[in-house]
């Protein structure tokens, strides 16, 4: 079985939203290792004392235990076009290390360096090849009801009710003007939402 990982922020020295990341690294756990102990993050891995005040990505690689930790100064991609990508057998609903199908879907759909893929599952959008989405219909922010993974920030917007999920069909994407990627390290930014005319290549 591949080994799974957790990014966690790092800003000023500190780690964001540890707890969500506690959580579906220790549901993977218990539902692939059957691990009944609870690892808390924060309290199990130490921020170097090197590091700057910056945004860091901390990857933490693992399955019963913690087999690695990294820390890597973050800069986002700038994602110029997402071209659709037709993929019903992929399944992505835990975090794993091993991220083949990603690479082919990317390279099957001739993705450019700043290229990434929104990946259509049985009709239904999903996922980028690394973060979640949120489309904006003119009156509210949808996130796919059923995505490949259910990602922490994505976790957090839905409970602080600043995105609503619902089952978004492929032929519904005309419908949305904005388009806005989410995961650890990406902030809930409208101000840096793509129009989905501009950015979706079907």
């Amino acid at each position: 079985m591949s080994l799974l990982f957790e990014t966690i922020k790092v800003i000023n020295k500190k780690f964001l939203s540890v707890s969500l990341h506690n959580e579906r690294m220790n549901r993977s756990r218990y539902e692939l290792f059957g691990c009944k102990d609870e690892l808390n993050l924060g309290e199990l891995i130490e921020i170097p004392s090197d590091i700057t005040k910056d945004v860091y990505k901390c990857k933490v690689i693992y399955s019963d235990t913690i087999k690695d930790v990294e820390f890597r100064m973050y800069a986002p991609r700038k994602i110029e076009q997402l071209r659709l990508a037709y993929c019903d057998e992929i399944d992505y609903s835990y975090k794993y290390l091993e991220r083949t199908i990603f690479d082919e879907l990317l390279r099957k759909n001739n993705c450019k360096e700043n290229d990434d893929i929104l990946i259509i599952k049985n009709g239904r959008v999903t996922d980028t090849s690394y973060s979640n989405i949120a489309l904006f219909d003119g009156k509210e922010w949808h996130t796919p009801e059923f995505p490949l993974l259910k990602g922490t920030k994505r976790a957090r917007l839905i409970l602080d009710k600043r995105i609503l999920e619902k089952d978004i069909l492929v032929e519904q994407l005309p419908h949305y003007e904005k388009i806005v990627l989410i995961n650890a390290m990406l902030e809930f930014d409208m101000d840096k939402a793509y129009p989905t005319r501009n950015i979706i290549i079907t």
